[in-house]
């Protein structure tokens, strides 16, 4: 059975930083491409970045240059660093197995696993 457990989010103020993880079990990760998407509260889930097994990183247009990917195959984990954070921020993050880049932006495979998500809140 695939779990993908997603931790670090919690409350930040704007300007700082936060560092998301999410660890798997269940699958070969190291087979696996894997993304961050983000929904906030009455919008649509958009992707934030994507790495494949290469460690080649993508980043949707509008996320670059604030958030960092990057994963470690011997846990079983992908992580998410988030600078210079904004109230526009705040929402609930997704990892899924399984993503790839398209155009200016971040998809997730129909067959992806996903996992609870992980909060983050970004105060003014």
């Amino acid at each position: 059975q695939v779990q993908v457990v997603e931790s670090g989010g919690g409350l930040a103020q704007a300007g700082g930083s936060l560092i998301l993880s999410c660890t798997t079990s269940g699958l070969r990760f190291g087979a696996y491409a894997m993304g961050w998407f983000r929904q906030a509260p009455g919008k649509e889930r958009e992707g934030i970045s994507c790495i494949t097994v290469g460690n080649t990183t993508y980043y949707a247009h509008s996320m670059e240059g604030r958030f960092t990917i990057s994963r470690d195959n011997a846990k079983n984990t992908v992580y998410l660093q988030m600078n210079s954070l904004k109230p526009e921020d705040t929402a609930m993050y997704y990892c899924a197995t399984a993503c790839f880049p398209q155009g200016t932006t971040i998809r997730a495979l129909s067959v992806a696993h996903w996992g609870q998500g992980t909060q983050v809140t970004v105060s003014s």
